[in-house]
């Protein structure tokens, strides 16, 4: 890929990749979860390693925990909420420990710049009682992912490589290494270790308990806790993407920062705490090093001063210095501009999206929507609106469940789940066995558009191409509704707005439970656009009735001087750049204003 013992410009993602191939990984799997996705893509590249896209998070960690087993560094990387999905495995792997180096990276959204919560998951490091490096930069992150394999074997456990968005996305210069080639042994029976029965499983806890007193030496010891001495009177705490906004404000004071961030080392501490006035916590999100800090008698500042709620950034790093107290002055933060407005991109789907018609014709059928985590999830928004609930990756079917039987006998409401095909191939299939099973009556919308559209376009089991490129046996979505039991099966075209309201008017009154699968490509995928529309200005009315689709390429221009209800009068224009010629807004204008350019 690139030349060992050069530098080279990588984001935090890619330089985890780098550090897990140089450390002699040999299999990885997760997946596609921003900020996380890079990762695989980028071990992908290296034909060493066989990575692949998992049906989802517990089915991608149960892959590391079999290579694992045979003596094969593994390694799995998926978003902070994906390790929600894989906690089952987590927790026992725990007790397990490995033969084969485990890592297991958890991309936090600080922020939730792509996500439904902003969870902290260096609390699963606790909960599983399993190491926790946070690296702060890409060469960090490179060097902390081969550092995690050395430190899985050495003790004989799971390691959680926490990173957060800037340091995933962010870009820094990354010193390459070669890659150190490992002997796979092969699995070995050991069922006392592998097999958690009770009887064993009992064995292991105490394992578990004397394996982090072994790791609490090791971080007062592991020069990646390092002291940085400075100004005695501040004394700064710290770990990941929050060292480095401290720093850049307070680049004078004394520093612990931490890359084996858990279990803490007390030895340090106590060392730090004993020359610095003041100790400060500065940390993302939930007080996890504060509490931590104090439960040992620390007398430390955090959350009351620093914000616990969205990511840090050197603005609100200084303004939560300045109201500790104590701090008069800070160099270069004394006035922090905000900077000009920058106008707000109203979330809308692409032009063209084949998920336009869908939501239009349900908007119109007055239904209850249960929806899901995927693009499609901006239905909800204006002027769509056609979407009620989104809770979880696969809830939407479970909901509509819920919903249906809650409902009082005769309510005149129907219920709608939409789920797209990547979401429903990870966690939305056990959700349909159950309705079918329990009797449901509802219908589910399967928005299959071949492909993971809102990581950016990853292939999953239904596209017939692995992460790898190769070609492989493709899941049958009909097949497999009918296998489950659901009797009414039927495809639409998502851009014939005539049979697809039919088809929905149908299925909705339907007596029994009915999937219908709305298949049309992701538009940002299709090589086949027709090209952009255009808009007669002589025929147009201006009646609107297009620009309810929310299609982002159809817009209002203002007749000057002209009014009519008291607003502006105004004809519709289509962006010719944007404008992918998908005719949904043709199906809908009535004085036939919208045609294909000449």
């Amino acid at each position: 890929m690139r030349n060992p013992q050069s530098r080279c410009l990588l984001s935090g993602n890619e330089a985890i990749a780098r550090g897990a191939y140089e450390a002699g990984v040999t299999v990885a799997a997760g997946y596609p979860g921003t900020p996380s996705t890079e990762i695989l893509e980028r071990l992908a590249e290296y034909s060493e390693v066989y990575a692949e896209w998992a049906p989802n998070e517990k089915v991608a960690l149960e892959v590391v925990i079999g290579a694992s087993l045979a003596g094969a560094r593994a390694l799995t990387a998926m978003k902070h909420v994906g390790l929600n999905v894989a906690a089952d495995p987590l927790m026992v792997l725990a007790y397990i420990g490995v033969k084969g180096g485990v890592v297991i990276v958890s991309a936090d959204d600080p922020g939730m710049h792509s996500s439904q919560n902003e969870q902290d998951n260096r609390f699963y490091a606790r909960f599983a009682q399993i190491p926790l490096l946070e690296p702060s930069d890409s060469q960090e992150a490179k060097d902390f992912a081969s550092l995690a394999f050395w430190l899985s074997e050495e003790y004989d456990t799971p390691v959680l490589l926490r990173t957060t968005t800037r340091v995933s996305h962010g870009k820094g210069l990354v010193t390459l290494g070669e890659r150190r080639v490992r002997e796979v042994p092969g699995f070995r029976k050991d069922p006392a270790k592998y097999i958690t029965l009770p009887a064993h499983a009992r064995k292991r806890h105490p394992l578990v308990l004397e394996r982090m007193q072994r790791l609490s030496r090791l971080a007062d010891e592991v020069e990646i806790n390092r002291l940085e001495w400075g100004d005695p009177r501040i004394g700064v705490i710290t770990s990941g993407v929050a060292y480095q906004y401290a720093k850049e404000v307070l680049p004078d004071a004394s520093y612990l920062k931490l890359g084996l961030s858990y279990p803490l080392p007390e030895g340090r501490i106590r060392e730090f705490a004993a020359v610095v006035e003041t100790l400060y916590v500065v940390e993302e999100l939930e007080p996890f090093l504060e509490d931590e800090l104090k439960a040992r008698g620390f007398k430390v500042i955090g959350k009351e001063a620093f914000p616990r709620v969205g990511e840090l950034d050197p603005r609100l790093v200084a303004e939560g210095f300045r109201r500790a107290g104590g701090i008069f002055s800070i160099p270069r933060w004394e006035a922090v501009s905000q900077g000009e407005e920058v106008l707000p991109r109203p979330p809308v789907l692409c032009s063209g999206c084949p998920y336009l018609g869908v939501f239009y014709v349900l908007g119109k059928l007055q239904v209850i929507t249960t929806g899901d985590i995927g693009c499609y999830t901006l239905g909800a928004f204006p002027p769509l609106s056609a979407m009620d609930t989104c809770v979880c990756m696969g809830a939407s079917i479970g909901n509509a469940m819920g919903l249906e039987k809650a409902l009082p006998p005769g309510s005149k409401k129907k219920v709608v789940a939409v789920i797209g095909d990547s979401t429903f191939l990870h966690s939305g299939i056990t959700g349909l066995m159950d309705a079918v099973y329990n009797k449901g009556t509802f219908t589910v919308i399967i928005l299959d558009n071949r492909t993971t559209a809102m990581t950016g376009g990853q292939d999953h089991p239904a596209t017939g191409v692995t992460l790898r490129g190769e070609r492989t046996k493709e899941v049958d979505l009909e097949a497999l509704c009918r296998s489950l039991g659901v009797e009414r099966v039927r495809v639409v075209d998502p851009y014939d707005l005539g049979r697809l309201r039919g088809v929905l008017k149908e299925e909705v009154a339907a007596p029994s439970l009915s999937v219908v699968i709305s298949r049309g490509p992701c538009i940002l995928l299709d090589k086949a656009v027709p090209g952009p529309l255009m808009v007669n200005t002589e025929l147009c009315n201006g009646c609107r009735l297009c620009l309810k689709l929310g299609c982002p390429s159809l817009s209002l221009l203002p007749l000057e001087g002209e009014r009519e209800k008291g607003r502006p009068k105004a004809k519709v224009a289509i962006d010719p750049v944007t404008c992918t010629g998908c005719a949904l807004c043709v199906e809908l204008c009535k004085p036939m204003a919208i045609r294909a350019r000449a």
